[in-house]
């Protein structure tokens, strides 16, 4: 795929987060994401929550 037509976003997980992340339980796992969700929601203004829904459906 062309870069012209690539959407979204990446990023580069170490080995060293990899471990970290598989050692977490379930719970650990869910809460930290709900946490994350709870900060998002928080501070992002209502043009980044826009953003973020774009980004979430593909459309940029």
């Amino acid at each position: 795929m062309s870069n012209a037509r690539r959407k979204g976003y990446g990023y580069h997980v170490s080995e060293e987060q990899l471990r970290k992340y598989l050692s977490l339980t379930t719970k650990e796992k869910l809460e930290w994401l709900y946490e994350a969700n709870e900060f998002t929601n928080k501070f992002a203004s209502g043009g980044a929550k826009r953003l973020h829904g774009m980004f979430r459906r593909g459309e940029i």
